[in-house]
């Protein structure tokens, strides 16, 4: 199903073990934001719980809006040219009554190049949605985002960047427990 930003839904039971792994994994982390999603601020507390942080909710890590495709099968939307020039364009395509691909990651962009401007020392952890970490991966790689599903960023995953006032680097993509 595309959940997109539709519903309240709760973290399911192999999320919950996931966000344990990553906050197991993860380092130094001396801040936590989260997108306004259930399921990413519930990942977010487990995270944040681990190194004594409150995570802060920021709209500019939220799901791409789907408009009407939200709550949809994926499966449902097959052969549907809308659908299919979503997934080949991402660059120009819209959702129907939804978002741009462009404006989505433009907005995570911005605020990881915000906080890659702060002073603040340690770890960083953005807990956002995996089209949202493919667009910015795509962003700082220099790869058109009509290109962004050409790699995988599974539920759970941690993928981690370095991004400062001179732009991005990708350290590691799509880790994930075994």
């Amino acid at each position: 199903m595309l959940t997109g930003r539709g519903g309240d839904h709760p973290l399911a039971p192999i999320g919950a073990a996931q966000a344990r792994w990553a906050a197991e994994r993860l380092r130094d982390v001396t801040l936590v934001h989260t997108s306004p999603q259930r399921r990413t601020r519930e990942t977010a507390a487990v995270i944040g719980a681990a190194f004594g942080q409150e995570p802060g909710v920021v709209d500019a890590l939220n799901e791409v809006d789907f408009g009407d495709w939200t709550g949809r099968v994926i499966a449902d939307l097959d052969g549907d040219p809308v659908w299919d020039h979503w997934n080949a364009s991402r660059s120009s395509a819209q959702a129907p009554n939804g978002e741009r691909m462009t404006d989505a990651v433009a907005r995570a962009v911005v605020h990881l190049e915000a906080l890659g401007r702060s002073d603040r020392t340690g770890a960083i952890v953005c807990v956002s949605h995996s089209d949202i970490i493919r667009g910015v991966v795509a962003h700082y790689l220099g790869l058109p985002l009509d290109r962004m599903l050409s790699f995988d960023v599974d539920p759970g995953s941690i993928t981690s960047l370095v991004v400062g006032d001179w732009g991005g680097r990708l350290l590691a993509l799509n880790v994930h427990a075994a």
